[in-house]
């Protein structure tokens, strides 16, 4: 983490005088970062504001006078809302249109590079952990999802009605080493809901670290409130409802990550995995996956609201060919979209278990 007296100064010289024109606290013209500590996240954003073809990125100077009126802004209830339409603009990478913020271990310094190992951090067992910009970390959010693609062209599709609401990502790397460096996610969050079921399920994904096209590179899923990504079934009483909040914590300490997952309704639930092998969350070895897990990648955390209902139409499961304009006013009005607001986010430093 950067000295934080020396954050303030290269804020306001990079933004003018930014503590001047600070909205007051409760007045209108907040922006996320006036009650939510974004010193180290920046922004993707599903839009083309700036006109180059590429979605819209913040950075985290930017961040801290910022807000979209369409697509990340403050709530009537002062929570942090994320909309992404299932037709917008993509990274390069991707199919998906997303408003989600990307932590940056390096706050605002600009003189790291976003690729730097200072910029992410590494597992225990990683051979150069010490050269990283942590060691593990703990991501703490609450939210709620309000909105999911309420169309999919092919609803059979996993993804179809999903959204990820956290995740952690490898970064991509030009050299691949040892089968390390494809930029893999071994966690993504999912909230999803199928039209006309009383509640939706929250799950989580463990994508295998394998080459992008190796056919066993697919994502394993694990229950946390309702069913996984596959069940059709209504979860009701079980599941989580369009509005209701919940939490979770990501806490990578040592090689392990520990998820926790709490509702006032549905309790608490645990999951653990060790990312440093392939071993699965139930204790069995997994044959396809790489047999150090992600132990040599790079990796950081992401929040926010991750569409997964891709307007893509081909024949992997990955893109149920959800509709969409691209026109938000249409496509708002037509339910193609999805919208998470959260009322905490925190990351930090590692904890042993149970802490």
């Amino acid at each position: 983490m950067i000295n934080k007296a020396r954050y303030i100064s290269m804020l306001i010289l990079l933004s003018g005088s930014l503590m001047a024109c600070a909205a007051p606290f409760g007045s209108d013209t907040e922006v996320p970062a006036d009650r939510y500590d974004l010193s180290h996240w920046k922004i993707t954003l599903p839009g083309d504001d700036d006109g180059n073809g590429k979605p819209d990125t913040i950075n985290v100077a930017a961040m801290q006078n910022f807000s979209h009126p369409d697509f990340f802004y403050l709530d009537k209830k002062g929570r942090m809302v994320f909309v992404a339409p299932n037709n917008g603009f993509t990274t390069k990478n991707s199919t998906n249109a997303r408003s989600e913020l990307r932590y940056m271990l390096r706050g605002a310094d600009a003189s790291i590079k976003t690729s730097s190992p200072r910029n992410q951090f590494a597992l225990a067992s990683h051979s150069a952990a010490q050269s990283h910009g942590a060691i593990g970390g703990k991501m703490q959010a609450t939210l709620a999802v309000e909105h999911v693609s309420l169309n999919a062209g092919h609803p059979d599709k996993e993804p179809a009605y999903s959204v990820v609401i956290g995740q952690i990502h490898a970064k991509k790397m030009k050299v691949k080493r040892n089968g390390f460096g494809w930029g893999n996610e071994p966690l993504k969050i999912h909230y999803k809901k199928w039209p006309g079921h009383k509640t939706g399920s929250v799950f989580w994904n463990h994508e295998r670290n394998l080459p992008k096209d190796d056919p066993n590179r697919i994502d394993i899923a694990y229950t946390a409130f309702g069913h996984d990504w596959d069940d059709k079934t209504d979860p009701g009483d079980k599941g989580i409802a369009l509005g209701e909040e919940f939490s979770y914590t990501v806490n990578v300490y040592g090689d392990t990550m520990y998820l926790t997952f709490e509702s006032d309704r549905q309790g608490i639930v645990r999951h653990r995995i060790n990312l440093a092998d392939n071993i699965d969350a139930k204790g069995k070895r997994d044959r396809f996956d790489h047999k150090q897990g992600y132990q040599e990648d790079m990796l950081y955390f992401k929040a926010g609201a991750y569409n997964q209902c891709s307007a893509k139409d081909a024949p992997s499961f990955r893109y149920p060919a959800c509709p969409g304009t691209g026109d938000w006013a249409v496509d708002k009005q037509n339910g193609n979209y999805a919208q998470a607001a959260f009322s905490r986010l925190i990351v930090g430093e590692a904890t042993p278990p149970g802490q």
